[in-house]
């Protein structure tokens, strides 16, 4: 039986194994990804890898800010907005989080929001840099705020909408981040794939009752009733569906292979999948030779382990 402390884990270490994981076949289309049994940090030999001169186990820019928006929780034993957005800031300047502070994947919807950020921009409105954008940037990172929150539903769902405003403020990824968190919590409780995904719906659709934007952008656009379909995009409902479409598999290392066999946005795929995973299996179900081969493990284990003191 699994306990708290290994769900926990289990998902944070599910999401930056993932993410690591994806990088060397990032915006290569499905056609072109390696058989499942290939799949693994070091892809094989001759392959055309995205980063070539990036050592194997590295995360990218979802590990990054996802820890940015751990140790911004930890710091602050709130979701504190200005306090987040800085350290998303001093990620891209800086490093901050990213291992051996190298930052080498930056979304270009992101890019714009730090720029109107660094510009003196509220972070309530540096995610409207580009109004239609929706691509996956708040979704990738946002996995922490459910590992960390002990509130109610309803604020778990407004701090996954504010944590996605600095840098992705359209309502569809806001509502993204928000069912995610739902989703990430009813498994953290122990609820199978399937019912933690419906639970979490259940309680969405009644949350945006009287907010018809979000209630459209929910029924509408993420159709959380019908059968997923994901070609590995980085629009953030692709995403979403494409953790649905793998978490169907039984296994961690089941679901973050079919996350990247979808090819595109390998890395978010397989790090948003990756991350339920991690809660679902537990932190023994990811693989040891790729825990052995990640890279700032260092860095992540302390604020892991930070979280895990005032969880468990």
């Amino acid at each position: 039986m699994l306990n708290l402390s290994d769900r926990i884990q289990g998902g944070m270490w599910g999401l930056l194994v993932g993410d690591a994981l994806g990088v060397p076949y990032e915006f290569h289309p499905a056609k072109r990804i390696p058989a499942y049994e290939a799949i693994e940090m070091d892809p094989p030999a001759g392959y055309d890898r995205t980063y070539p001169w990036l050592k194997a186990g590295t995360w990218s820019d979802d590990g990054a800010q996802a820890l940015c928006l751990l140790d911004s929780l930890l710091a602050n034993g709130q979701f504190n907005l200005n306090d987040f957005a800085n350290r998303i800031v001093s990620w891209k300047d800086n490093g901050l989080w990213a291992v051996d502070r190298h930052v080498f994947d930056c979304g270009i919807q992101t890019a714009s929001a730090i720029d109107k950020l660094r510009s003196g921009s509220s972070p309530t409105r540096s995610g409207f840099v580009n109004p239609d954008g929706k691509g996956n940037g708040s979704l990738m990172r946002v996995l922490p705020l459910a590992l960390w929150h002990q509130g109610q539903d309803e604020e778990l769902i407004e701090d996954a909408h504010l944590q996605s405003v600095v840098t992705h403020g359209h309502v569809t990824n806001q509502v993204c981040c928000a069912l995610y968190c739902l989703w990430a919590r009813r498994l953290l409780q122990g609820e199978g794939t399937e019912a933690a995904y419906q639970n979490a719906v259940t309680v969405l659709r009644e949350h945006y009752r009287d907010r018809p934007e979000y209630h459209n952008a929910l029924e509408t656009e993420i159709c959380p009733d019908k059968e997923p379909e994901s070609n590995g995009s980085g629009y953030v409902v692709s995403t979403l569906h494409a953790a649905r479409v793998a978490l169907r598999e039984q296994s961690y290392e089941a679901v973050v292979k079919k996350a990247i066999s979808l090819g595109n946005d390998t890395d978010t795929n397989s790090a948003v999948a990756g991350g339920l995973a991690g809660i679902r299996e537990g932190m023994e179900a990811i693989p040891s030779r790729w825990i052995g081969m990640m890279r700032g493990k260092d860095l992540a284990e302390p604020l892991i382990a930070r979280l895990l003191d005032g969880r468990v």
